[in-house]
């Protein structure tokens, strides 16, 4: 199975009930298990849409809200989601996460972002895009534009629903 990041919108109590469970556990168990309808897999799409942004000269504020939105910040206590048996990112970095007052801020500068613009700013050249945004594994299947609008769409789409709904953001690799 790949690693991919994955990233759930969850309400505040969720995250603190699963915390009280940790806490309550003589293993750590948290019982994090969120709706698959607010989880989100986006695959290896975050470095890659993050470059390119660079490449294609996005702004400082919406490269940062592509950082933060694939990032997370440290600022939400999920180190009872890294805590073995139980960790959640058992083959990366710590999860890490978004309050929901930094949800909604990344959510309205993606919905400020014109990606069909930033990818027609790219090399005509497929191959020639791909070197640019630094592939790793070779040509994407269906085109390096069509998987980045689809994930940044997904993304978007992903942290307005969570604004709206005054929810938080969890982000880990699995």
């Amino acid at each position: 199975m790949a690693v991919t990041q994955q990233l759930a919108r969850i309400p505040e109590e969720y995250l603190a009930a699963c915390r009280q469970s940790a806490a309550a556990s003589s293993d750590g168990d948290h019982h994090w298990d969120p709706p698959a309808h607010d989880v989100l897999d986006l695959d290896w799409a975050p470095a890659l849409l993050r470059r390119a942004g660079e490449v294609a000269g996005l702004d400082a504020a919406h490269l940062d809200a592509l950082r933060r939105a694939t990032d997370g910040e440290s600022a939400l206590d999920l180190v009872f989601l890294d805590t073995y048996p139980h960790a959640i990112a058992p083959f990366g970095a710590a999860p890490t996460g978004l309050g929901i007052s930094e949800v909604a801020q990344v959510s309205a500068l993606l919905g400020r972002i014109d990606m069909p613009a930033l990818l027609a700013a790219l090399p005509a050249d497929e191959r020639e895009a791909e070197s640019l945004i630094g592939l790793m594994g070779g040509p994407i299947t269906g085109g390096l534009r069509a998987y980045l609008l689809e994930h940044f769409n997904a993304l978007r789409d992903f942290y307005l629903d969570a604004a709206e709904r005054h929810l938080l953001v969890v982000l880990w690799w699995d």
